[in-house]
């Protein structure tokens, strides 16, 4: 059939109108919110047409994925604020202190955060209908509050999800739990890229998504915060007001306009008849998610919490005999982002009056945290501090007294040039939190660790002192300039840190060859420790531009090179001694899949691959089994349960491997799968029967999980003892504070060697049931076993916890490339 002239012209300028119209999400997509999920390029795409069709709306990018995909957040206000919105903010940050000068400012600002766990995926379609009310039929709302709106925080798991889910479903969708649709395959969508949860990653900022959404958070320090979240499919609605234990900072104000909030919310709910709960599991302790971040920044930060989660799909049949459906899940998200934004704009006066007092940090105890330890590290921890704009220099005080954190006890250090951080700032609240020796707990029973002390975690003496310390002097930036020395037997480095952890990486990367020292020596009058680097011309004959190579990677780590005519050493060792051994180039496995954590392999993945820069094979154990380890010179096992897989003949095939050369490094749990077994010289060790009551167990029902707190270990930090004479050590004193993460506990190694252990157990920070902290007397942290010419490398607390535990990464470094390390490869 012909169309007419006009009949094209119509269908043209109908085609124009409705791109220069606002759409609802439905119009928009195509599909009703809730019958599909939604891509998120399709997101994005919907929140470039509304602020392309609204001026109540501006759409901005703060970063990109690991894969690429925009990281985005919509300012929504009304057009006079839009108009007026960079004195809004910086009114707004006036009133904090962070900027200077006088303001009283009226506008709130409320910050709604959706899908940071991927296949928690309801509330980006959530986010799309919240933005559309918003502007169409709340738009009085927005007359006094600016709504910033970060439809998904963690696009590549939730495509990851989304693209599983739309590939796995049936037509229409089953609602039987046990259909493939509800049931995800390793890894699942909850994590990022490199499978980190994004969630416990707000204040170590370890992943691209979190530092970059923290330059944005910076810009607005919001007075609420909101993240959405989902939980089981048999729990209804969780919201505000949180669980205790509460962090001691967070004030009355605080605790009680949570309380304002969860009654406005529960007004619409009990209206429609939906199920929800508050004050349960949820609490407001450990620093790092996105509840509490916001909350030690001044805001109401709060975690919503809908029935759903990656199981739930489009939709499932309950145990309690109703079908959850996504749109349900996308209605309840968009009444309490709406509800939020409606109580926060009738109190938006009194929430800046209260945000204002939130900075006044004249009752904190502690003025001054005063920090010592080696350049690298101290320089690792000003990165940390810059990313969350907190402020800190440096003293001349050659002597501070106080909380000494390395003693646990009172005491003083030498601080001439130490690093101060003090509470006297506007995010002096934060400070404490992230500094405290020891977290004040009001309950045991949190959802996450209980200790994160700052200076442990990146290896650093350090002084609580209740006295503000001067802090003006300044950090000379030295940058190191090695020249060549082409006449020369070669060149020294030292070995303390990450940064020198790099330097080897991608001088073994550029086929330069290393040594390291197994003892202490002096060469032309300078000292040098176990596990100096030893680069020497007689290794490296051969290599083209060896001289240069050296130097110019040496360069760019800012790593000092110690020249050398000689390889006689003036005390000690010498170049070509039996104990200054060649660090081969090892060909590293990882396994992942079904069985190991994906938080454990995603650390030890972006280990490799952002901080070392180095390459590794990760192998699933879909085919573990059929592989030929002959190919790699050491294999990583990340935290996991390898009791139902690694079966008899796996570890035989194991066993035959290292004793031909082949080293193992257990993470976490994973070291659980040798104990007790013949070969590994690992042993449990067993708690002490306790006499039963013979009428059996009479503790209450509504007592028992309280009862079980005593064999808890929540995420506490450990005073051990370590042996730096072992190169697992190298680099490390004879003192390490751990991060214990669980209560699992080890005997002595008999032949091997007991690297890192504890004796008697002492808890410096964090929470320990008694029974717990007995059964650690006299327990193994690292230690190594041999095996034949290999090794079992056992580390029972896991280094690389969520990349933030700093001051542990060396002893992984030390376990893949120095802990004998003695088969060749070409």
């Amino acid at each position: 059939m012909k169309k007419t002239l006009f009949t094209l012209l119509f269908i043209v300028s109908s085609w124009a109108y409705a791109q220069n119209t606002l759409q609802s999400p439905a119009q928009f997509l195509g599909y009703e919110i809730g019958s599909q999920f939604t891509r998120h390029a399709d997101v994005t795409n919907y929140f470039n047409h509304v602020a392309d069709n609204s001026d109540l709306v501006t759409y901005h990018t703060y970063g990109k994925t690991n894969e690429r995909r925009p990281l985005t957040y919509a300012i929504v206000t009304s057009k006079e604020n839009q108009s007026n919105i960079e004195n809004i903010r910086l009114d707004h940050l006036k009133n904090t202190g962070i900027v200077s000068g006088n303001s009283t400012p009226k506008v709130a600002i409320v910050w709604l955060s959706y899908n940071v766990h991927g296949n928690e995926a309801s509330s980006t379609e959530a986010a799309m209908t919240t933005i559309y009310e918003l502007i169409t039929t709340k738009k009085d709302w927005l007359q006094n509050t600016v709504v910033i709106i970060d439809p998904c925080v963690n696009p590549d798991g939730r495509d990851r999800y989304a693209n599983w889910y739309n590939q796995s479903k049936a037509t229409p969708y089953n609602i039987d739990q046990n259909a493939t649709e509800h049931n995800e395959p390793w890894p699942g969508g909850r994590p990022n890229h490199y499978l980190f949860d994004l969630n416990r990653d707000w204040a170590w900022a370890t992943q691209v998504e979190s530092y970059s959404r923290l330059n944005a958070y910076n810009k607005w320090m919001p007075h609420v915060h909101v993240d959405f979240h989902e939980q089981g499919i048999n729990e209804p609605y969780y919201f505000a007001p949180a669980a205790e234990p509460f962090h001691e900072i967070i004030t009355p104000w605080q605790r009680d306009f949570q309380t304002q909030i969860g009654k406005n919310h529960a007004k619409y709910f009990d209206a429609e008849g939906w199920l929800f709960f508050t004050r349960e599991r949820f609490d407001l302790l450990y620093p790092s998610y996105g509840d509490t971040y916001p909350t030690f920044m001044g805001a109401i930060g709060m975690t919503y919490e809908q029935a759903g989660h990656g199981r739930a799909g489009l939709g499932i049949q309950t145990d309690e005999g109703y079908v959850l459906t996504l749109k349900d899940r996308a209605l309840h998200h968009t009444t309490t982002g709406l509800s939020t934004v409606e109580i926060s704009s009738k109190n938006a006066e009194k929430l800046n009056i209260e945000f204002k007092k939130f900075f006044n940090n004249a009752s904190l105890k502690y003025k001054s945290y005063v920090l010592n330890g080696t350049t690298d590290k101290i320089n690792a921890l000003t990165e940390l501090l810059d990313k969350h704009e907190i402020k800190y220099g440096y003293t001349n005080s050659t002597k501070i007294s106080g909380f000494n954190f390395r003693e646990n006890k009172q005491g003083s250090i030498d601080a001439k040039g130490a690093l101060v951080v003090s509470t006297d700032q506007p995010k002096g609240k934060m400070v404490k939190v992230l500094f405290e020796p020891n977290a004040n707990l009001s309950d045991p029973l949190t959802y996450d660790i209980t200790a994160w002390s700052i200076p442990h975690a990146y290896g650093l003496e350090a002084i609580a002192s209740t006295s503000l310390i001067s802090a003006n002097a300044t950090k000379s930036t030295i940058t190191v300039n090695n020249n060549t020395n082409a006449s020369g037997a070669g060149y020294i480095a030292k070995w303390n840190s990450m940064d020198d952890a790099a330097f080897l990486a991608e001088l073994l990367r550029n086929k330069i060859k290393v040594r390291f020292s197994e003892k202490d020596f002096t060469n032309k009058g300078v000292k040098f420790k176990k596990g100096s680097l030893i680069i020497t011309k007689s290794d490296n004959r051969k290599t083209k531009d060896y001289d240069k190579t050296v130097v110019d990677i040496a360069n760019k780590h800012n790593r000092k090179l110690h020249g050398t005519a000689t390889s006689f050493a003036t005390t000690g060792v010498d170049f070509g001694s039996p104990d200054v051994k060649l660090i081969n180039k090892a060909s590293i496995a990882v396994l992942k899949g079904n069985y190991t954590s994906s938080l454990s392999y995603g650390e030890i993945w972006h280990f490799f691959e952002k901080q070392l820069q180095y390459p590794i094979t990760s192998i699933d154990t879909d085919y573990f089994k059929r592989v030929d380890l002959d190919k790699y010179d050491v294999l990583v096992l990340p935290n996991g349960y390898y009791g139902g897989y690694l079966d008899e003949s796996a570890m035989n095939k194991l066993k035959s491997w290292i004793r031909s050369g082949g080293k193992v490094i257990a993470i976490g749990n994973a070291v659980s799968t040798f104990a007790n077994k013949d070969g590994f010289d690992l042993k449990r060790n067993k708690p002490k029967e306790k006499k039963k009551d013979s009428l059996g167990n009479l503790i209450p029902y509504d007592k028992r999980e309280r009862e079980s707190v005593k064999n808890f270990i929540t995420g506490s930090i450990y005073k051990t003892t370590v042996d730096p004479s072992h190169p697992l050590a190298f680099g490390y004193s004879d003192t390490y504070f751990s991060l214990k993460l669980g209560s699992s506990s080890y005997k002595f190694l008999q032949n091997g060697y007991n690297v890192a252990y504890i004796q008697e157990p002492t808890s410096v920070s964090g929470f320990s049931g008694k029974d717990a902290l007995k059964g650690l007397k006299n327990s193994l942290v690292f230690g190594e076993a041999r095996m034949g010419r290999g090794s079992i490398i056992y580390m029972v607390d896991n280094p690389l916890f969520r990349s933030f535990w700093e001051n542990g990464k060396l002893f992984f470094v030390n376990a893949i490339f120095l802990t004998n390390n003695n088969k060749f490869r070409i």
